[in-house]
């Protein structure tokens, strides 16, 4: 006997009656836009939002968030990366259609590929993770093999943490410009791979590598990637520099026995993209925020969370507790890079990131961070930069570099080490968004 019928479309009649209404209100303050996102409620549903204004550069200065029931309110109050009224037409136009009825924010998002990571989603590339044990030149050595198995690095974003190393790198043929699909190619590619990041038969988290296959925001799987790899564990031998006792993050968990929810406060320095590691955090550990409250007093940012499991349940045991705050303090400190940040552009050709990150590597400079873009013709490359004691670079250094590298490229350096910044200048971050941020207008227009 026939089951019952089910229409397909019946689990979207409720967002098809009560579409979202999105409005970008740029009159009720003076000094910021005020985004409004009315929806139905939906698993994840805070992380898209968030990740959208977060990868249009924009600058979240406060937040309240509810999603109590069936229904998401959220308001948040933003800025550009000069801290003025978001104006663009276009960028006012794509918050609408992203985050509206006609958008839906997972569908735009796949408009936008620089952003995403997966075999299929960035057309002529082939998106390969790797993730392993960081060591001085480790980087230098990935590039070098790459170029010698001739693929063309054409994007990509790395991370270190905790003596870890999580990177996503967009490849390509170096003559076709096209996503290599021959198997043994990828194979001697993989094979390679592994003998770099090497280490030894008993450390079972050396060498993972793959090659993604799905639809994951590039920021969120490094999360991941680092998450799995149990980066929050251990002591960071860089946090006594990059934070001084003053500055670490203060995270607590408390119960809100009247409302049954876990509350989190994260109380910290602010800068760019610190909502989103959060909220992206909470997500991956399948949390669910309810309400929550963001603002922001340069250069320290107040967030207030209201959680509860996906199973409904509270954070009542102290080992989990103390878990959640230490996977909040890695997401927190895995973006933060306080030494020099070097800009580099040049015209783009085979090899050029072996060259740079070996110049780097020789003048015993560590990369902590890095992201690699190409626009057409040109390379833009951002390197975070210590020197192989985890301290910060002398300029001398710096000067050496540049009559190196300035004779094939511009070099800009972006920031200062914390020592030499007088306290005003403390407020605000050098912008982090390096990677893909350029390609917004070729992607809007």
């Amino acid at each position: 006997m026939a089951g019952p019928y089910f229409d397909p479309e019946y689990e979207n009649l409720n967002i098809r009656i009560n579409p979202p209404r999105v409005s970008v209100d740029n009159s009720s303050c003076n000094d910021c836009t005020l985004v409004k996102v009315d929806s139905m409620n939906k698993p994840g549903i805070l992380l898209e939002v968030v990740q959208i204004l977060t990868d249009l550069d924009l600058i979240i200065t406060k937040a309240y968030i509810s999603s109590d029931g069936g229904w998401f309110m959220d308001v948040f109050h933003v800025t550009d990366q000069n801290g003025k009224k978001v104006i663009d037409f276009r960028t006012t136009e794509y918050i609408e259609k992203a985050l509206g009825p006609k958008g839906q924010a997972a569908d735009w998002m796949k408009s936008w590929p620089g952003k995403r990571v997966g075999l299929h989603s960035v057309g002529n590339h082939t998106a390969v993770e790797l993730i392993g044990r960081d060591r001085p030149g480790l980087l230098s050595e990935i590039f070098a093999v790459l170029a010698d198995l001739h693929f063309n690095i054409s994007g990509a974003e790395v991370w270190t943490h905790n003596t870890r190393i999580a990177c996503v790198l967009y490849v390509n043929d170096d003559t076709t410009y096209r996503a290599v699909d021959d198997p043994s190619r990828l194979c001697l590619m993989e094979e390679q791979l592994k003998n770099i990041l090497g280490g030894t038969q008993d450390d079972e988290q050396v060498a993972c590598h793959s090659f993604s296959m799905g639809f994951t925001h590039i920021d969120r799987r490094l999360h991941q990637m680092m998450l799995a790899d149990r980066d929050y564990e251990g002591s960071d031998t860089l946090n006594e520099v990059e934070y001084p006792s003053s500055l670490k993050p203060k995270i607590f968990v408390e119960r809100c026995e009247e409302k049954g929810y876990s509350v989190v406060t994260v109380n910290c320095k602010d800068r760019p993209k610190l909502m989103f590691d959060i909220v992206c955090t909470l997500t991956d550990m399948h949390y669910v925020v309810f309400h929550a409250t963001i603002s922001s007093d340069s250069p320290y940012a107040s967030q207030e969370y209201f959680i509860r499991h996906m199973d409904g349940c509270t954070l009542d045991k102290e080992e989990e507790k103390g878990r959640v705050i230490k996977c909040l303090e890695a997401a927190i400190h895995r973006r933060v890079s306080e030494g020099l940040s070097l800009e580099l552009c040049a015209k783009d050709r085979v090899g050029l990131l072996s060259e740079v990150t070996r110049i780097l590597r020789e003048h015993g400079l560590s990369v902590t961070r890095a992201g690699v873009s190409t626009v057409g013709e040109k390379a833009k490359n951002v390197f975070y930069v210590r020197d192989s004691s985890g301290n910060h670079v002398d300029m001398k250094t710096i000067e050496a570099l540049r009559k190196e590298i300035g004779r094939t490229m511009m070099l800009n350096v972006k920031k200062a080490p914390v020592s030499a910044q007088a306290p005003h200048e403390t407020k605000g971050w050098a912008k982090t968004s390096f990677f893909f941020g350029s390609l917004l207008e070729k992607f809007l227009s």
